[in-house]
């Protein structure tokens, strides 16, 4: 089945669903990422932090579909931040990774006390030029972050990764990123823990379209144009996570999976970095 793809605003196409790699370690990596691929995933999600990209990349290799076919993203965290210290950080990914480029290239976090990321910023700018990144962008950045960096810099990011659930739902940021077109990537769309999953709600919905309720989750995802990434190192559920693309769920049912938000708002703007 074929993934739909939304358009980056600089022309090019992430897929609409991707594999997320934390806190997988090489060697579940490489294995988990090619199986994904052969499933039919085309967008791997990894980091520096994460330490895993050399299973990454040796997953991608294994798998035996071409690089160009693929979207790989990946993140720099706080030890990059600041004027030029990205390049090495860039060259440093794409050695592990074993890779030419990547298609996406993140700030992992924004570390506002550090006020850095514009810098840092201006830095992916100049790796953009030399050919290493397609795009990019941030990840865990709110509103004021972002309307910071776009007063300071040239290149609007193309994305903004952050958590993002139906018990995490972040209305605000989802419109921000609407009206100043950089997609939301959601990270652990599925919640942390079994809590969402076993929700009578979205066991009502699964029932309804012979999902389970995961599928529920990451459609809801889709309806309202984000991109989720889940993590999966169940083969089963790999492929699970992928069909979602033959069916659509009504506007109430949106309403009722959105109305699962809990209130609570997780950090995003800390001076300590996490996922």
């Amino acid at each position: 089945m074929a993934i739909p793809s939304v358009t980056l605003n600089n022309g090019l196409q992430i897929p609409q669903i991707g594999l997320g790699t934390w806190p997988l370690k090489d060697d579940d990596a490489l294995m988990v990422v090619e199986t994904a691929i052969r499933a039919g995933y085309r967008h791997i999600d990894t980091a520096f932090r994460y330490g895993n990209q050399r299973g990454v990349g040796n997953g991608v290799r294994q798998s035996g579909i071409a690089r160009d076919a693929l979207f790989i993203t990946t993140k720099l965290d706080g030890e990059f931040q600041g004027a030029n210290r990205a390049i090495a950080g860039i060259d440093e990914c794409l050695r592990q990774l074993q890779m030419d480029y990547v298609d996406l290239l993140l700030i992992h976090w924004p570390l506002p006390q550090r006020n850095e990321y514009v810098s840092t910023w201006k830095t992916f700018e100049t790796i953009v030029a030399s050919g290493k990144v397609r795009s990019i962008g941030v990840s865990n950045f709110t509103p004021a972050h972002l309307d910071h960096l776009q007063a300071e810099t040239s290149i609007r990011p193309a994305t903004n990764q952050i958590q993002l659930s139906p018990r995490i739902t972040r209305p605000d940021q989802v419109a921000y990123g609407k009206k100043h077109n950089i997609v939301t990537v959601s990270w652990s769309p599925l919640g942390q823990g079994n809590d969402l999953l076993s929700d009578a709600t979205l066991g009502v919905i699964a029932q309804k379209y012979g999902k389970t309720p995961a599928q529920i989750v990451l459609r809801w995802n889709i309806e309202l144009g984000l991109v989720p990434i889940p993590k999966s190192a169940n083969p089963t559920r790999l492929v699970q996570n992928f069909e979602i693309f033959d069916f659509g769920l009504t506007l109430a049912e949106i309403a009722a999976i959105s109305a699962l938000d809990t209130g609570v708002e997780p950090r995003v703007d800390s001076d300590v970095e996490g996922h």
